[in-house]
């Protein structure tokens, strides 16, 4: 993955538009999720250990919201059942172009990209699905429908893991969160300019809601059970599993 450093937001912009993964942020994200979302190691360490857990012979996986593809590789370096195959979805052919070159060329578990909006595409046969810091990017009124797709989708004893950037309910928790991860992407070195300014790109790009929001929607949809298994700041991750 390139280690090419963000600075995408470091000068004065006069006219700041919405945030979308274009080839300049292709170029940049594998530092600016690190540097921006606390925890995110983590998360996808762990993304491959419970994909290692759930995932079932002669099933498909899926990333959906691939980016880079670091869900996907760690997926296919821990899983063992055997004739599994990982199709990792994003919208943004620049970051599949980028992610292709890191495919490797010859594994047990087969990795196919495709370029698609996630609303759109079919999910069957899945034993574990992942989403991780994807959903978010969806209007609000299309997460419920692609949530019950995925759990349509699942083999019985599948799993989702659903990683987000929360809101809270309280004001004063959730302006502690907002400025304690402001704090963490300073410690980062990113400036007060590169934070004001994306903050405003990202603003009617990503929304977020409650985590009580996202397992009411899991646990409604079906799911025999929904935990938050992670959390940093602002930050969650959940684990949704469907009845054997």
């Amino acid at each position: 993955m390139s280690n090419k450093k963000d600075a995408l937001f470091s000068q004065p912009l006069q006219n700041i538009v919405d945030f979308n993964f274009n080839t300049a942020v292709a170029d940049v994200f594998a530092d600016m999720v690190k540097r921006s979302v606390p925890g995110y190691g983590t998360v996808i360490g762990v993304t491959g250990v419970i994909a290692e857990h759930y995932a079932q012979d002669n099933s498909n996986l899926y990333d959906l919201g691939c980016s880079l593809g670091a869900s996907t590789l760690v997926m296919q370096q821990h899983v063992h059942a055997s004739h599994c195959e990982i199709i990792a979805v994003d919208n943004s052919q620049a970051m599949l172009d980028r992610f292709q070159q890191h495919i490797p060329a010859d594994h047990a578990i087969n990795i196919r990209p495709v370029c698609s909006d996630i609303r759109n595409i079919s999910i069957e046969n899945a034993s574990v699905v992942v989403l991780n810091y994807t959903l978010q990017f969806l209007p609000v009124e299309d997460r419920d429908n692609l949530i019950q797709k995925i759990y349509n989708g699942l083999l019985p004893g599948g799993a989702l893991v659903l990683s987000e950037k929360v809101l809270f309910d309280d004001t004063h928790k959730q302006d502690l969160f907002i400025s304690l991860h402001h704090d963490f992407k300073r410690a980062n070195g990113y400036s007060d300019l590169e934070i004001s300014q994306k903050r405003s790109a990202l603003e009617n790009t990503l929304i977020t809601e409650s985590v009580q929001a996202h397992r009411s929607r899991l646990l409604d949809t079906g799911f025999s059970s929904a935990e938050t298994w992670f959390q940093c700041l602002n930050f969650c991750s959940f684990l949704a599993v469907k009845d054997k």
